[in-house]
């Protein structure tokens, strides 16, 4: 990487220190999210020099930021500039860390819409869908409710993937619907996995696929441009018809690792089913509904407890 020295700006050693480490290295969305940082840094200290970044105007900059921004999204921020600066320091270009000790602030968090449906919701939706004998986001819907699976891995499959005799599909690839279309790898290592199919699904696409070309995938059309907000526009409409809770397609995946969770199923097993890269995200995400079990834990210890007499 090439620094003219610790004279230039900090949004200008911070564009070459993404370009030197991150292109190539990490996935287009977080580079999107580098990406913002950097605009950010533009539009809040354009005329910071590195020389002048102290903690008392790295501080500052935290805080502006945190003025148009949520707790979280300004510790993503703050975690984007520190490891520049750090890898400034460690070259020598600043004396010392001035992103240690930052206070990490923002703007109170918007109420939070429900992710999820419960079972009943759930069992409502399902029978209020209109499968067709031909292929329809509907179809999508069932198959993500069954089956846990991100929207980009439902788009990517392909009739290879299904697997009648075993009731298991194969997850290997995704359809990059937010670009050019095309397969593209799954999101990490630990999404590439075999997820069973409950018998009654199985059956179901049997027949739909049948004819289908075996490496093409199931629901998209030569030459179709994929938008999320067409299978979500048809999830909400059927969530009004019916008076239920309205979810996105995302929220399906959290509806069926909800529902395992409160069956019963262990964490880990669910953390497997979701493709999750690590059981820490599975806990992160569910955190809600592990408590909630935890309380229902607590009951029946007490229970059992006050039995022993």
């Amino acid at each position: 990487m090439n620094y003219m020295n610790n004279q230039e700006f900090l949004h200008t050693y911070f564009k070459k220190w993404v370009a030197t480490y991150k292109v190539g290295a990490i996935r287009d969305v977080t580079m999107t999210k580098y990406q913002m940082s950097h605009h950010w840094l533009q539009q809040l200290v354009p005329n910071l020099k590195l020389c002048e970044v102290t903690r008392l105007s790295y501080q500052g900059l935290l805080n502006d930021y945190s003025q148009f921004h949520e707790r979280i999204t300004t510790m993503d921020f703050h975690h984007h500039v520190k490891a520049a600066i750090l890898d400034a320091v460690d070259e020598g270009l600043i004396d010392r860390d001035p992103t240690r000790r930052a206070i990490i602030k923002g703007k109170p968090p918007r109420p939070k819409k429900s992710k999820f449906l419960n079972q009943f919701e759930l069992q409502s939706l399902i029978s209020h869908l209109n499968l067709k004998e031909e292929i329809n986001w509907d179809w999508l819907i069932l198959l993500i409710a069954k089956t846990g699976l991100r929207f980009s891995e439902a788009l990517g499959l392909t009739p290879s993937d299904f697997d009648f005799a075993r009731q298991t599909i194969s997850i290997n690839k995704t359809w990059d619907y937010k670009k050019n279309g095309g397969f593209q790898p799954t999101k990490n290592k630990s999404s590439v996995r075999k997820v069973s199919l409950d018998w009654m699904t199985a059956i179901q696409f049997v027949g739909l696929i049948k004819d289908r070309p075996i490496d093409q995938p199931i629901f998209v059309r030569e030459g179709q441009k994929i938008y999320n907000s067409t299978p979500n526009g048809i999830l909400a409409r059927h969530c009004k018809s019916l008076g239920i809770t309205i979810i996105s397609i995302h929220g399906l995946r959290h509806t069926h690792a909800s529902l395992l969770l409160f069956a019963g199923v262990s964490i880990a097993s669910v953390s497997r089913r979701l493709g999750h890269s690590s059981m820490s995200t599975t806990q992160n995400t569910y955190l809600h509904v592990i408590q909630e079990l935890e309380n229902q834990d607590t009951d029946i210890v007490m229970r059992c407890l006050a039995n022993l007499q």
